[in-house]
């Protein structure tokens, strides 16, 4: 397709983390020669909220993952908009005598000052923003995406701009995905059982309490795996401080609704987080974070996928970057990670496409490609582990945790990749009780599905037309796996 004149050369559709790198990326790699619009809902004051609570989320994220941003786009970040440093991350068995340490050095995010920053590195390189604009849907001609049409919010009048591509960055309910009015191989719609729903709140608190590392660690993010206190998930307490805290938890619905059914009672999420909180011995008198910098960001609820990114990403003349593409982690719902890598990545491959002016589907494919050789190799198997773990008891985690890890599994873990369970062959009929020894028989299962889905995602294909018999792979694989674990 030739391309003809539009507005700008990129349109993002979405100003929150995500797509402002995939701006600022575009812009340094075109050494500022396109023209790009970042679009965005809210008032630039609020830019990238997702809801009117806030930037719902842990807001932590690896250190590993901000440095590969820096070194390649060279933006940096820091203080305020880095609100703590962490030394990694702990997760805990249900009893809590047995923990996992992984994730290495990392940083507690403010979500609120973060995209005041992202504005200005944005603007420095030349990207416009334009604030107040709900996005109704995509304008297309010719089997094409070639911009997006919608209203501004305070003044009613219809916006309407076209780019010769578009990268979608709205979020896990994108209507701009679920709408796609084009041909294309981009599954529309996420099945209920991959999404999790989470809340969370930013306390601060006295500090006068029990200490306790297992409860509250102003080092470490610490993870608790319960499947009473977070059925299908798990809970978080994450430092923003000495004495102020981000906690909050993850379900999986289904198994929530079938814990309170089998418990007679009616939770809803907002009274788990509560009975969470309530638990904690160290995070004593909590009360909503009093700070000017969190004002309308304290309290919130939200929709996270939890797994694989969508398998195929791009389409003609458009793009999916961070939670519009289902990219947080399967095992942990950790977004910010791989939405900073897609979008460094997203960045630089646009403008190769449009500098080679082809924005088709497969002149876009090369970012299929990049991301899952850099991270989505490995999403797939953790997702097939994820469905494994959550249909374990409290006694089957505490006692897979304390026996069948080994420093090998948890170095995997640290890396964010699927653990061997390598030493499972070695203890035998050491294994104590049925129910253990059917744990250890799925944990072998996981992982050898793990080596299959790996090499299958390194043999990605290097064009649309090889998708089919690809995906059609992929998809056998998947359907064991679910079947074992429905």
């Amino acid at each position: 397709m030739s391309l003809s004149k539009t507005d700008y050369d990129i349109i993002v559709a979405g100003g929150g983390l995500a797509g402002l790198i995939v701006a600022s990326s575009a812009a340094y790699y075109s050494n500022q020669r396109l023209k790009i619009l970042v679009i965005d809902r809210n008032s630039i004051d609020v830019q990238g909220r997702k809801t009117i609570s806030g930037w719902i989320c842990g807001d932590a994220v690896g250190k590993n993952t901000v440095d590969y941003m820096t070194d390649r786009i060279k933006i940096a970040w820091g203080f305020p908009e880095i609100e703590h440093p962490v030394k990694g991350v702990v997760a805990f068995s249900p009893d809590h005598e047995t923990k996992v340490s992984f994730d290495g050095e990392g940083y507690i995010l403010n979500r609120k000052k973060l995209p005041q920053k992202q504005i200005q590195e944005a603007s420095k390189l030349g990207v416009e923003t334009k604030s107040n604009i709900i996005i109704r849907q995509l304008i297309t001609h010719d089997n094409y995406v070639v911009g997006v049409e919608g209203e501004d919010s305070k003044t009613r009048e219809i916006f309407k701009k076209t780019a010769k591509v578009v990268v979608d960055c709205t979020g896990v309910t994108s209507v701009l995905r679920t709408n796609l009015p084009i041909k294309s191989h981009i599954q529309k719609k996420i099945d209920r059982i991959d999404l999790e729903s989470t809340g969370r709140y930013i306390y601060d608190f006295d500090t006068e309490g029990k200490e306790d590392k297992t409860y509250f660690d102003p080092d470490y993010c610490i993870i608790h795996l319960d499947q009473n206190l977070a059925p299908g998930g798990y809970g978080w307490v994450f430092p923003k401080g000495k004495s102020k805290v981000n906690i909050g938890l993850g379900v999986q619905q289904k198994l929530f609704d079938k814990a309170n059914k089998d418990l007679g009672k009616k939770r809803d999420l907002k009274k788990l987080i509560d009975d969470y909180v309530g638990v904690n011995p160290v995070v004593n008198n909590p009360r909503l974070s009093s700070g000017i910098e969190d004002q309308g960001n304290e309290w919130g609820t939200w929709q996270v996928s939890v797994r694989r990114q969508n398998d195929c990403m791009v389409a003609n003349g458009y793009m999916m970057v961070g939670d519009s593409a289902w990219m947080p982690k399967p095992l942990d719902a950790g977004g910010i990670g791989p939405a900073i890598i897609a979008a460094t990545i997203a960045g630089k491959d646009v403008v190769q496409a449009i500098e080679a002016n082809d924005v088709s589907e497969n002149g876009l494919w090369q970012y299929n490609k990049n991301f899952i050789n850099e991270y989505g190799y490995k999403t797939a198997g953790l997702e097939v582990f994820r469905r494994m773990l959550q249909q374990l008891s409290n006694d089957q985690i505490n006692y897979g945790m304390k026996h069948f890890l080994s420093k090998m599994d948890i170095d995997k873990i640290t890396n964010g990749e699927h653990p061997e369970f390598s030493s499972l062959s070695k203890i035998g009929m050491m294994i104590r009780g049925a129910i253990n020894k059917k744990l250890a028989e799925d944990l072998k299962f996981t992982s050898k599905m793990n080596e299959h889905l790996v090499v299958l995602y390194r043999n990605y294909p290097e064009t649309s037309d090889g998708f089919p018999d690809w995906s059609a792979k992929l998809n056998a694989y998947l359907t064991e796996a679910y079947s074992r674990f429905a």
